[in-house]
């Protein structure tokens, strides 16, 4: 693969090691996503996939191996670059949309732009064309709690896509709706990653999205394998 915008090599990871109860989750994961690729990440609670995307984002280190994003080898780097890396080129996506309760869906979207050094007036202008496009902009001045499920969840994507970053993580996005709801909003997320041709890896339990993804994979006892 050219230029990959994830590249992991040889990621290993165990926690207490060690120690007599030590727990090996990562056994030398290798993984590529190219731009504009939206790859399944198909695992059962506890198999560590969690750890994995927290990792690709930079919220942990692996114990061995070498995490590329970019081109650019994380490897080493120091607690504020990668903060500043995390901050413009990685969105990340929970099952739980972690909204700030006390501003407006708009107020979400501009939040981490202004902390990226964006100017308000075009942050602003960001968070509008962001709910836009995903059928949302008449709620831009509502709160959390004033929002569905669905729209929580949607301006949740348009918050980690607001710094208009290389590489989207999304650990179970749709795990908290309703199957219906769940359906629509998973095709606003992969409308939104088509449109901007980032780099994708999302963890899901549903079969059937991860189906509608470019290619899936699966953990299993710490090792990717194709499904």
């Amino acid at each position: 693969m050219n230029n990959p915008t994830l590249d992991l090599q040889g990621i290993t990871k165990s926690y207490n090691p060690g120690a007599p109860n030590e727990v090996k989750v990562l056994r030398g994961i290798d993984l590529q996503v190219a731009p504009g690729e939206v790859v399944a990440l198909v695992a059962p609670s506890g198999a560590g996939k969690s750890t994995l995307l927290h990792i690709a984002g930079l919220l942990d280190t692996p114990d061995t191996g070498r995490v590329g994003i970019g081109g650019e080898d994380m490897t080493g780097l120091g607690d504020r670059r990668r903060t500043a890396v995390r901050r413009s080129d990685v969105g990340f996506i929970y099952q739980f949309h972690h909204l700030l309760p006390e501003f407006t869906a708009s107020e979400n979207i501009v939040l981490p732009q202004l902390a990226n050094g964006t100017g308000r007036a075009e942050a602003e202008a960001r968070a509008r064309d962001l709910l836009t496009q995903v059928g949302i902009e008449g709620r831009a001045d509502h709160r959390p709690a004033a929002l569905s499920g669905g729209e929580q969840q949607r301006v949740a994507f348009c918050r980690a896509l607001a710094n208009a970053p290389r590489l989207l993580l999304a650990d179970e996005p749709t795990g908290n709706l309703d199957p219906a709801t769940s359906d629509q909003v998973f095709g606003t997320l992969m409308a939104l990653v088509r449109d901007t041709g980032l780099a994708a890896l999302i963890a899901t339990h549903n079969l059937d999205l991860a189906g509608r993804m470019d290619r899936q994979i699966r953990l299993d006892a710490g090792h990717l394998v194709p499904v």
